[in-house]
């Protein structure tokens, strides 16, 4: 195996992605699995792919990924994160674009914690007049 051009992080929630970009072949492995294996819907597969299609190097590198914590989701937005800042890193001159388009941006919301009395964050138990 080749060694990775770039490594970066990225995080969405409770999801950690690292990624590995190397030369090769275009094929993107998470956890060990196709990306089509580890997520089957394509709306996911979609905002994974963005900042390759926007740059136009889906075609160019070899992506290995690992990612732990977070749901589907999450793990997604951390992934696509992650794809962006290594390309931003390899090329430079992609970070203006990458910028414009938010994907080199950390989505900062977390889940709130619960507080106590409550049931969730914010949600009360329901009120009884008798």
């Amino acid at each position: 195996m080749p060694k990775p051009l770039t490594q970066s992080t990225g995080r969405r929630k409770e999801a950690v992605a690292r990624v590995r970009l190397r030369n090769g072949d275009p094929v993107i492995t998470v956890n060990g699995r196709a990306i089509e294996a580890y997520f089957p819907s394509a709306t996911h597969r979609m905002v994974i792919t963005e900042p390759l299609r926007l740059t136009e190097t889906l075609e160019r590198y070899s992506i290995d990924a690992t990612i732990v914590g977070g749901g589907v989701s999450g793990q997604a937005g951390a992934l696509r994160l992650a794809i962006a800042r290594s390309l931003a890193e390899l090329e430079p001159e992609l970070r203006i674009p990458l910028k414009r388009a938010g994907l080199l941006t950390r989505d900062a919301r977390e889940k709130e914690s619960k507080k106590y009395g409550l049931k969730k964050a914010r949600k009360a138990p329901q009120y009884s007049k008798r």
